[in-house]
């Protein structure tokens, strides 16, 4: 029984013993193929196992004028990215240096926003604040000077390079991967738009440097400068607060800042598509190949008119300079301005114009402080004519005059006298009184309107009462919306009851008399202005004010404009409902129209002068509203008279005399109808 069990347990010993040798020899033999018979070509295939995904950037949509005139396009462009690799400090740095070198041997610009400058040494800045901010973020002691700031880094960065020019350049580098930081898997991008020359360069010796990364991306071009930049607005880097606010972006991506690039952002971005490259362990590509295909953003078709936006543009511009320059009878400190035009059929806007006006082009990379505190400083990124809200003055009175015919208070033959001063409340006087020391004596509507009789409407605005009149001007559109697809709109202001009450006064007689004639609390925007005169000359019916014509998908498909109203109108929180159309009375209408034709073709009219010799017949109204010291002029008109097509209003900043601004609105008409003119 002991021999048995002996000879069991010797049998089960020797086969768990040949079991051990045989996998033992199988291990040996596994990793003798491995090492000595594929070593080579495993020791290949594993270091070009590092995958990364990067975002393909979609382009964005295009956006047009209402003849297809390309106003911003998207072309391809190449930007250079750089991933962290396991070279050391001096590797690193002659490796940026080497980049560097080809990069600006093609033109190409990198990426730089290192304050600090050499030879001499100093500062990109003048601002002692942004200097302090500087050095303390970067932990740098506030006594240094610039060149032991510069000493500092280069210590830092372990930069040995004796050059200093060189040595700051790679400095430039160096601190951007300190702010942005970067991996294996995260790029920093240190160059964007490069040249092609520099692309084929960094293709055909990718091994001479390490982690370089070329993708292809969406370059956005303004191809007109500065034509239509409030409207259109600017797009840029997006920054790290809109990426934790908006899904689907990605580091660098471009996104709509101000504007139509604003507002319809969702619409232009496009869908980003997904790239997946293989790299070995010193970061050069051994493969790519795309998981996900980008879709282009849609285009966004505007109503304006890129000729008549020209115009105007023009227009603004030389008005302005001439009253500054004194080429008028009084010269003004004119240096701010805007200008709308309107189809008074449709709402649509043909022109929309501020002044000082900006370049967009220069957002999209990322524009230098020191142009961008010019900017600040002239209100050159202010768009007047959506959020400036001025005084109407004399241009209000139609208000006061289509209100008080449709509600019987006067007659369009009635008379009433102007003595220049008028008796009631404070005893406002007329401004005939004020130059002439007299009255215009009696005047019907017609001729109230024509030689703007402050008098006239006093009375008016008397018989009427402020909630009539505020009612008539909310009618209008004046201290409302307009709802036209631009964030920044300024609701403006009505002279009412209500406005008294939130002072928790009573209303007075003399501040109606001040809101007869476009005074008191009265403000309004040069958009508003546009849809007032619109109305008016539709004879009270209601117009949507709009700049979108078409929303078009890179599939060729249109987005419903039901859809649009409602996206625009919940970011931009429009208050969407109506009021109830009102049907002016077609004589009270065309007696007002006509008053406003006087101005413009009868020799006692305020803006004869300057229409006398118009082929077109325009309806015009000119105001000089005052604003503390300063006197704002504005023309409001429209043409043809007979068959009103379309709607211009001009404002011109401390412009002194109303006068002075129908010039603008005059170079717009005789260019819409008479000159032959392509963009």
């Amino acid at each position: 029984m002991e021999d048995n069990n002996r000879r069991s347990s010797n049998l089960r010993f020797n086969i768990l013993t040949a079991i051990v040798l045989v996998i033992g020899f199988i291990l040996m033999c596994q990793l003798i193929n491995l090492q000595l018979v594929h070593g080579d070509e495993y020791r290949v295939l594993s270091s070009s196992r590092l995958t990364r995904e990067t975002v393909i950037r979609a382009d964005r949509g295009e956006i047009l004028d209402a003849n297809g005139v390309k106003l911003v396009t998207t072309s391809t462009g190449f930007t250079l990215n750089l991933y962290r690799t396991t070279t050391d400090n001096g590797q690193l740095n002659d490796n940026i240096l080497n980049i560097i070198n080809v990069l600006e041997s093609n033109g190409d610009k990198y990426v730089d926003n290192l304050i600090l400058t050499v030879e001499p040494f100093g500062y990109s800045t003048d601002s002692e604040e942004s200097i302090k901010r500087w050095k303390k973020n970067n932990n740098l002691k506030e006594e240094y000077t610039a060149e032991q700031c510069f000493y500092a880094l280069k210590d830092k960065y372990q930069i040995q390079i004796d050059d200093i020019q060189d040595a700051r350049k790679i400095m430039a580098i160096r601190y951007e991967i300190t702010q942005k930081g970067y991996s294996n898997v995260r790029p920093v991008e240190i160059a964007n738009n490069i040249s092609k020359n520099s692309v084929l360069i960094f293709s055909e010796q990718n091994s001479n440097f390490f982690g370089i990364d070329i993708v292809t991306t969406p370059v956005v071009t303004y191809n007109y400068g500065t034509l239509a930049s409030h409207l259109l607005g600017y797009c840029g880097k997006i920054t790290q607060e809109e990426l934790d606010k908006n899904e689907g972006y990605a580091d660098n991506d471009l996104i709509g800042k101000t504007g139509i690039q604003y507002v319809f952002e969702k619409y232009l971005r496009g869908q980003n598509g997904v790239r997946q490259i293989d790299m070995d362990v010193n970061g050069n590509i051994t493969g790519e190949y795309i998981t996900k295909e980008p879709i282009v953003g849609a285009d966004v078709q505007l109503t304006i008119d890129a000729d008549i936006q020209a115009v105007a543009e023009k227009a603004l511009k030389d008005d302005i300079e001439k009253i500054a320059n004194g080429g008028y009878a009084e010269r003004s400190e004119a240096t701010a301005g805007a200008v709308v035009v309107m189809n008074t059929k449709t709402g649509e806007i043909l022109a929309l114009a501020s002044y000082p006006d900006f370049e967009p082009q220069l957002f999209v990379n990322g524009i230098s402080s020191e142009k961008y505190k010019e900017y600040n400083d002239e209100q050159a990124l202010y768009n007047r004519a959506i959020s400036g809200a001025y005084a109407p003055g004399s241009t209000f009175k139609m208000v006061t005059a289509m209100a008080g015919l449709e509600t019987g208070k006067i007659s369009t033959g009635e008379r009433i006298n102007c003595s220049g001063i008028y008796p009631y409340a404070h005893k406002p006087v007329c401004w005939y009184y004020t130059k002439y020391k007299g009255g215009h004596g009696a005047l019907n509507v017609k001729e109230a309107i024509e030689h703007s009789c402050n008098c006239f409407f006093y009375e008016v605005g008397n018989r009427l009462g402020i909630d009539n009149l505020s009612n008539y001007a909310s009618y209008f559109g004046l201290g409302r919306k307009t709802g036209i697809e631009l964030p920044s709109e300024s609701s403006g202001n009505i002279a009412s009851r209500a406005r008294a009450e939130e002072e928790n006064r009573e209303w007075y007689l003399g501040e109606t008399l001040s809101a007869s004639i476009g005074q008191s609390y009265n403000n309004a925007t040069p958009i508003q202005m546009a849809k007032y005169i619109s109305i008016l000359v539709n004879g009270g019916h209601q117009i949507d004010v709009t700049t979108i014509k078409a929303v078009r998908n890179a599939d060729g498909t249109e987005i419903s404009k039901d859809e649009i109203n409602k996206y625009v109108n919940n970011l931009l929180g429009i208050d969407d409902s109506n009021s109830e159309e009102k049907v002016f009375d077609e004589d009270n209408v065309r007696t007002v129209m006509e008053g406003m034709k006087n101005v413009t073709t009868e020799s006692g009219g305020t803006a004869y002068s300057v229409f006398k010799d118009s082929a077109v017949t325009v309806g015009g109204k000119t105001g000089s509203a005052q604003a503390g010291k300063k006197t704002h002029a504005w023309f409001v008109g429209f043409a043809p008279f007979d068959d009103p097509e379309i709607a211009v209003v001009a404002i011109v900043e401390n412009g002194a005399h109303g006068a002075y601004a129908a010039q603008i609105a005059k170079d717009i008409f005789d260019s819409y109808f008479y000159e032959d003119q392509s963009f």
